[in-house]
């Protein structure tokens, strides 16, 4: 997938760091000379300038963006950046802190897809909200292994199948299942998989993509909301 990230601070950055070791393509937006020439030092493509503007943005390719977080420490910049993505198709991520009141959060959650707080949340909540409702991290077990939490969807080409039927990339593992609705608990080989239904994950990140299009689908863009386990 294709994330485009506003601000390379320490949120931005460590988000930005995570997504690409999980072999997402990442772009960043950078207004401060200092901080964009670090994060380009750290390997990454960064677009320097206002990532409040559309023509600063639409140099990052956002067409092809899957989703835009806008993670500055400037909630009216992370607002506008999210804006431009909404009109472009994306996913919008928006950061914000936990000083502000009730109803400023409310003003501005109705008008994206998702709010973070990444005072509470830190790198990997924020990584989460990129990647969708579909997708969720649980932990990190190794440098190259992670537990996912993926939802089925309408698009999965698993849907109706059962647990003994699924057929995963070598290095990934089915750990729980949870009926729609239910608690997560141990698989059983008849458990069908069905819309809303969650399966947990062990895999290797070379094979994350390709467990989420088995379990979720590549017909849309995820958006559906998974539940806790």
């Amino acid at each position: 997938m294709r994330f485009v990230i506003i601000g390379s601070g320490r949120v931005g950055l460590r988000t930005a760091r995570v997504l690409r070791e999980e072999g997402h393509e990442v772009v960043l937006v950078e207004n401060d000379a200092n901080k964009a020439k670090r994060a380009r030092t750290d390997g990454f493509e960064v677009v320097e300038g206002d990532g409040s503007h559309e023509s600063v943005l639409e140099q990052t390719d956002l067409d092809r963006a899957d989703a835009l977080g806008g993670l500055t420490g400037d909630l009216n910049v992370n607002f506008a950046a999210c804006m431009v993505g909404k009109h472009h198709g994306c996913r919008t991520i928006l950061r914000i802190d936990n000083d502000y009141r009730e109803d400023i959060y409310r003003k501005f959650a109705s008008d994206v897809d998702e709010v973070v707080y990444p005072e509470r949340l830190g790198a990997i909540g924020a990584k989460n909200a990129l990647l969708g409702g579909n997708i969720r991290a649980i932990a990190d077990i190794a440098q190259n292994l992670q537990v996912v939490e993926l939802t089925i969807t309408e698009e999965s080409p698993m849907r109706g199948y059962s647990i003994s039927e699924l057929e995963l990339p070598a290095d990934a593992r089915i750990l729980a299942f949870g009926k729609r609705g239910d608690r997560i608990g141990i698989p059983l080989p008849d458990d069908s998989l069905e819309v809303g239904d969650r399966v947990a994950v062990l895999a290797d990140f070379a094979v994350l993509d390709d467990v989420r299009r088995i379990l979720v689908g590549d017909g849309s863009r995820a958006t559906a909301g998974a539940g806790g386990v």
